[in-house]
């Protein structure tokens, strides 16, 4: 049976070429090892360069969409399937109920909210999935160092922070995860 991955990321394209080429690259070699695509059925951005790739390749591709972003932004119409839920939270709840892994991808404060939630959760102890942050570009640089400080300032275990994998290389990314 073929793992899923959750990817966040943002449902704008940003002004980095080199983000966007790693995007496709690490959706590539997601692909490669099988994975199917969860993730929030955007097709504009980063969201939309996901999708792509995964369709492209034939795997399955769920988008989980709140209503009113069906509303203010397009859904992507070519999906294997669109979830419509009515709110964000909602969304995150069926994204962790489908998802094996998530990933973080370049992306905006949604994008950070999403994999705070699914990592907390994984911290706590409410789920054991893998979660990880695919610091590209340095585009992560300042959350991690976030997180050192609460380290430092104990309020946030070391063990706890490794919980989180945080990588700049894909194959670090995917050994992380797998």
């Amino acid at each position: 049976m073929a793992k899923t991955v959750c990817l966040f990321c943002g449902a704008k394209s940003g002004n980095s070429k080199l983000i966007k080429e790693q995007v496709i690259q690490i959706c590539e070699a997601l692909v490669t090892k099988g994975y199917n695509l969860v993730y929030g059925g955007g097709r504009s951005g980063l969201m939309g360069v996901v999708a792509e790739v995964f369709l492209k390749h034939n795997r399955e591709v769920i988008g989980i969409r709140p209503k009113k972003l069906i509303i203010d932004e397009d859904a992507h119409n070519a999906l294997n399937k669109l979830i419509v839920v009515e709110d964000m939270f909602e969304r995150k709840k069926k994204m962790v109920e489908m998802s094996d892994v998530f990933i973080a991808l370049p992306g905006g404060v949604g994008t950070l909210d999403e994999i705070l939630e699914v990592y907390m959760q994984r911290k706590i102890g409410f789920n054991d999935k893998k979660c990880a942050v695919f610091n590209v570009e340095g585009f992560f640089d300042s959350f991690e160092a976030q997180l050192d400080y609460m380290v430092k300032f104990g309020f946030l275990k070391p063990e706890d922070k490794k919980k989180l994998v945080i990588e700049d290389s894909i194959d670090a990314l995917l050994d992380g995860i797998e």
